[in-house]
């Protein structure tokens, strides 16, 4: 292995020495604890040392890295005390998930490390988040990511580098090249020769390395993050290496050929390194084991204060406030007046006033620039806010998605508008694994609005007429809203947008151009969480959303002789128990309606409420009307038949009857 130090001191070689020796050390001390059966688990990066280290030293301390499994190096490197590792790999208080994670899915901003989840792909494109936010900011920085051979096989692999691509995004994409996903081996994984070549699918510039040579990684890293910083663009690397042991110690290596570990072993990277060192009369072979003598009681005594930690104390009030960022929402609004808006227009207006009030938000989506939008939401905005701030994007959901957590964690807020409700379930994962569970795990926020233009109405068929609300509503860490009005529309939204959660925004696109009515002038603000009752009454309670709440109005004018509390509950996530409470508690009948499918719609967990609280008060079961069990059919006439309102008559008449 050929080492060139180039313009390093000696000294500064040393100290390298040390810091590809400390995690070498910990992990031998993690193997034999494993023995002891003192600990559950763990996935070994032995042999990948060189990579870890090297990479971590020539990044500056306040840039992010975004590391994976067998990535001790970044965090000894960032000099995250051993102390707080260990607590967090036993999920002790002392740690940094609160017991809620293990291994290396933390992240902490003290330090800026982002860490994984486990679907791995996903954080490729969180890495260009954070480069966007440096870019819009004017920082001259560089964001480091590391993947796997084997997740370079997913989606996110090649939505998140298109997308740094396009962008000229400040990202170096490194991948750990070790020869096997588990048990697969690259033959298995990818055809082409090397994955440096995707690089050029990419328009972007590749090299391969040798994951081995701490100084080689060191000086490509270095080099990249320095051109980059002046001249942003991605960067993708392969890193040649090795995984000596076996993806996590339970799985075993009978499936590697022994030939190979014996070829590898020749090149590991703390001993060659070390040899180096030693024949450039660099490093005294009594300093070798001073090193050792000076560590291991050191890891020793860490280890042992994290392993006498006392354990977590379970508390279900601090389990179940942890999910979402605290946050006081804006209650009161000016005395505005009001003047009538299209349902569409009091979303741009929304949207608009946000974009002037938050300096710090970044509109996402495909073709929201110049076009403004399918529905022309965003018609002008460009004109105003600059390309910068609104921002056509590929065609990649999930990457644009995991960009918005990225921007969050970095400082932005972010609206991505899904074209269609229907396309948001092709970034699914990073919504529901990411967003929703980052706050919890880690303790950061996903200061994230994600705009669902959804619904039928319009025979746009079965992939542009959905009601998925109920996709998110069982999500613990998102928040879900739905508005009825044009002046919920924009409440709503501002109160999203001002939240730094992650909220799932519906807006029913056949209410767009129908509806008009009187909306706030100016900033207006309506509170998550709070229903809304529309109309009063004694008979019956009917408990809706969305355009359900035009089906009821048309139904109680239709029948004005039936007394009816219709409870708009606007928001799904968290939704208004105690006012359908008191509204069925006055009434004594409950019919829930909704647009979306009839099992498991979101009317079956209001429908559960209900029963279980106000069961004493109920003279009729409680009903529910809803959509067919089927996909929704582009038809008029098999459109009308599936939506919930050709029953309504029929399900009323059945609840009273009773």
């Amino acid at each position: 292995m050929n080492f060139d130090r180039k313009d390093l001191s000696h000294d500064t070689l040393l100290n390298f020495y040390k810091a590809i020796v400390w995690p070498r050390l910990i992990e031998e001390k993690m193997l034999v604890l494993l023995r002891q059966g003192r600990i559950g688990k763990w996935f070994s990066g032995i042999g990948q040392e060189a990579i870890a280290v090297g990479s971590t030293l020539a990044m500056q301390p306040d840039e992010f890295i975004l590391p994976m499994h067998r990535n001790l190096g970044v965090f000894t490197t960032r000099n995250i005390p051993l102390f707080n590792l260990m607590a967090q790999w036993q999920g002790k208080a002392a740690g940094f998930t609160k017991g809620r994670d293990r291994s290396f899915h933390f992240g902490t901003q003290h330090y800026k490390i982002v860490g994984m989840i486990s679907h791995l792909g996903p954080q490729m494109a969180v890495a260009t988040g954070i480069a966007l936010a440096d870019v819009l900011a004017g920082r001259k920085k560089a964001t480091l990511v590391f993947t796997g051979e084997g997740a370079t096989s997913e989606g996110d692999f090649h939505e998140a580098i298109n997308v740094a691509a396009v962008w000229n995004l400040p990202v170096i994409f490194l991948i750990e090249n070790n020869g096997y996903a588990l048990s697969t081996t690259t033959a298995e994984q990818y055809k082409c020769e090397n994955l440096i070549d995707k690089a050029k699918g990419y328009g972007i510039e590749g090299r391969q390395i040798d994951g081995n040579n701490l100084l080689e990684v060191y000086h490509t890293i270095n080099e990249i993050a320095t051109e980059i910083r002046e001249n942003p663009r991605p960067v993708l690397i392969e890193c040649m290496t090795f995984r000596r042991r076996g993806h996590e110690e339970a799985s075993g290596v009978k499936y590697v050929p022994p030939h190979l570990f014996e070829i590898w072993k020749a090149k590991d990277p703390v001993t060659c390194f070390e040899q180096f060192l030693l024949d450039e009369k660099i490093l005294q072979p009594s300093w070798v084991s001073y090193t050792f003598n000076e560590f291991v009681p050191k890891i020793e005594a860490e280890i042992e204060k994290a392993l006498n930690e006392p354990a977590i104390i379970p508390d279900i009030q601090t389990e179940l406030d942890d999910m979402y960022m605290p946050h006081k929402p804006v209650v009161e609004n000016s005395d505005n007046a009001s003047i009538p808006k299209r349902y569409m227009d009091a979303v741009s207006d929304a949207m608009r006033l946000s974009m002037r009030k938050y300096p710090n938000l970044v509109l996402m989506g495909q073709d929201i620039a110049d076009y403004g939008g399918v529905f022309k939401i965003t018609d002008g905005f460009m004109n105003e806010f600059g390309k910068a701030r609104v921002r056509n994007t590929p065609l990649c959901e999930s990457a644009i998605i995991g960009a918005g957590l990225g921007l969050s964690i970095n400082g932005y807020k972010s609206v991505i508008e899904m074209q269609f409700a229907d396309f948001v379930s092709v970034g699914f994962n990073q919504i529901v694994n990411n967003l929703a569970k980052s706050h919890y795990r880690w303790g950061q926020n996903a200061d994230v609005v994600i705009r669902m233009p959804a619904g039928a109405g319009t025979g746009a068929g079965p992939f542009h007429s959905q009601s998925n609300e109920a996709w998110f509503t069982k999500t613990p860490g998102l928040k879900v809203v739905y508005p009825s009005t044009p002046a919920d529309a924009k409440g709503l939204l501002m109160s999203a947008i001002d939240d730094p959660n992650p909220v799932i925004y519906f807006e029913h696109k056949y209410l767009y151009r129908t509806l008009t009515d009187e909306v706030p002038e100016g900033d207006y603000y309506v509170e998550i969480g709070k229903a809304k009752t529309v109309r009063e009454g004694t008979d019956v309670t009917i408990i809706t959303y969305g355009l359900g709440v035009h089906w009821a109005l048309e139904y109680a004018n239709k029948y004005p002789d039936i007394s009816i509390d219709l409870i708009d509950l606007r928001s799904l996530q968290p939704w208004d128990k105690e006012t359908a409470m008191a509204s069925v508690k006055k009434t004594g009948r409950a019919l829930i309606l909704h647009e979306d499918t009839l099992t498991c719609g979101f009317g079956a967990e209001i429908s559960a409420t209900l029963t279980e609280h106000c069961f004493n008060y109920l003279d009729a079961p409680i009903m529910r009307c809803a959509g067919l069990d089927t996909a929704i059919p582009m038809d008029a006439g098999l459109e009308k038949q599936f939506l919930a309102n050709s029953r309504l008559e029929e399900v009323m008449e059945r609840l009273l009857r009773y």
